[in-house]
């Protein structure tokens, strides 16, 4: 029970630091290796098919030129030996060792004619033309085109093998000894080309909450290259959800402060003094005023995060309508507040209806504060949504510097703080284009604000 237990862990332990690198190059030398197995089986057959059919040539070659001298050398020792019954044996040949071992038969299978060299037994097999093997020799049987003659020439079968072993041990030694070469070879071509993936996942290592830079590997495969954009892309969408926490963080600690010490102090007097109703509305006030800070900071966070921002066609004078019908429920709004819409058409942008209202219903809000009079909600064409006031507008100093958060541009007044920056940020994130003027053009005095968005 232990032994499998610590074989366990070793397989996991193995398992773990096993690298890329390392599977690539023992699967790279299996296949490899299983090709070349593959290839000298190939050579095997194939040198063994070759030499045999040389053999073969050659003992066919050898009988046809054998034949005739074999019926002249049987004629002669027919004439000098007239009486003889048993095979006849032709004189040994001037080179034994390289002699041809052959025998002459006639139809009825008797042997007239043995080479001196032939052992016995050698040509047991059918007497029929062509190839037939005992089990040491290689026999061919080749008939007389005119005589009633066969004549059998053997090839001993050990020539062949020790031939081909020859052959095969002179081919197989060197792809042998190739085989480590390759393999050390293959181990360094992985290494080498899995480098890139090793400084890519070192790169993504070094990456974190503190770290989000995108990363920079020139040279990567387009393999990798696609990896190394997603991650980039990742890497940017989690710095920008950081950057939005951040700012959230950030602007709630701002704009929540005061109006938090304004309801403290509110309520605690309110407290030391019996509840004074002058007191509690006070306190009341300031939570407003909180409430409505929070609902701008989460305006803000959802704007910054872009997200959740869709691009669909959208009428533009049914969204100035529904936003001014809001503010005209309120009937100190109604009688300031005016919506113009163009005489033809609706103009349909591409945008998202939800962001879109919350942009415009933060320029009526400051228009309807800072502005004097009439505020006027404009849709032109072809595609522009525009707020006009007509109080005392701003400098041109300040008109740079109206989308920068909690910026106060007098002592009297806060300035267009978030309210301006979230527009701001929703425009861009939207890919439409924000125009401030101030005064409006052909106006001596006021302010304005023109969302420029796309056609649909």
């Amino acid at each position: 029970m232990n032994l499998n237990l610590l074989q366990q862990a070793g397989l996991e332990q193995l398992g773990r630091n096993d690298s890329l690198a390392g599977r690539l190059t023992r699967t790279l030398i299996v296949w490899v290796g299983g090709v070349w197995l593959l290839c000298v089986l190939g050579v095997v057959w194939y040198v063994d098919r070759e030499i045999n059919h040389n053999f073969d040539s050659e003992l066919i070659e050898v009988s046809h030129r054998m034949f005739d001298m074999a019926v002249q050398e049987l004629d002669k020792l027919q004439h000098e030996h007239p009486d003889a019954r048993s095979p006849l044996t032709a004189p040994p040949q001037l080179f034994p060792t390289d002699a041809v071992i052959y025998q002459v038969v006639n139809l009825h299978e008797r042997v007239l004619l043995r080479s001196a060299e032939a052992p016995m037994n050698v040509f047991d097999v059918p007497l029929a033309p062509g190839f037939a093997n005992s089990d040491t020799w290689r026999i061919y049987t080749l008939r007389h085109p005119t005589l009633e003659l066969f004549l059998q020439v053997a090839d001993p079968l050990d020539e062949r093998r020790t031939a081909l072993n020859r052959t095969l041990f002179g081919l197989i030694i060197p792809l042998g000894a190739v085989l480590p070469v390759l393999a050390l070879v293959l181990r360094n071509v992985a290494r080498t080309e899995l480098r890139v993936l090793q400084q890519l996942a070192g790169e993504i290592e070094q990456r974190s909450g503190a770290d989000l830079r995108p990363i920079r590997l020139p040279g990567l495969p387009k393999e990798l290259q696609s990896v190394g954009d997603h991650v980039n892309q990742l890497l940017e969408r989690l710095s920008q959800s950081l950057d939005v926490e951040r700012a959230l963080a950030a602007n709630a600690a701002h704009e929540l402060r005061t109006p938090l010490a304004a309801a403290r102090l509110r309520l605690q007097t309110a407290l030391e003094h019996d509840l004074r109703r002058a007191d509690v509305l006070a306190a009341l006030e300031a939570l407003q005023t909180l409430g409505h800070r929070a609902e701008k900071l989460l305006q803000l966070s959802r704007a910054e995060s872009g997200a959740s921002l869709t691009r669909a066609p959208i009428d533009l004078v049914q969204l100035a309508g529904t936003v001014a019908q809001e503010f005209w429920q309120d009937p100190r709004v109604n009688a300031r507040l005016t919506l113009k819409v163009p005489d033809s058409a609706a103009p349909i942008a591409l945008g998202d209806v939800d962001a879109l209202a919350i942009a415009l219903r933060n320029l009526v809000e400051n228009a309807l504060r800072y502005g004097r009079g009439r505020v006027v909600v404009e849709v032109m064409a072809p595609c522009t949504l525009a707020v006009r006031d007509f109080g005392p507008g701003v400098s041109p100093d300040q008109l740079s510097t109206l989308q920068n958060r909690h910026v106060r541009h007098g002592a009297d007044r806060a300035g267009y703080g978030l309210g301006m920056s979230i527009v701001g940020t929703i425009v861009e994130k939207l890919g439409a284009r924000l125009d401030l003027a101030s005064p409006p053009p052909g106006a001596a005095t006021g302010f304005e604000a023109r969302i420029v968005l796309r056609p649909a």
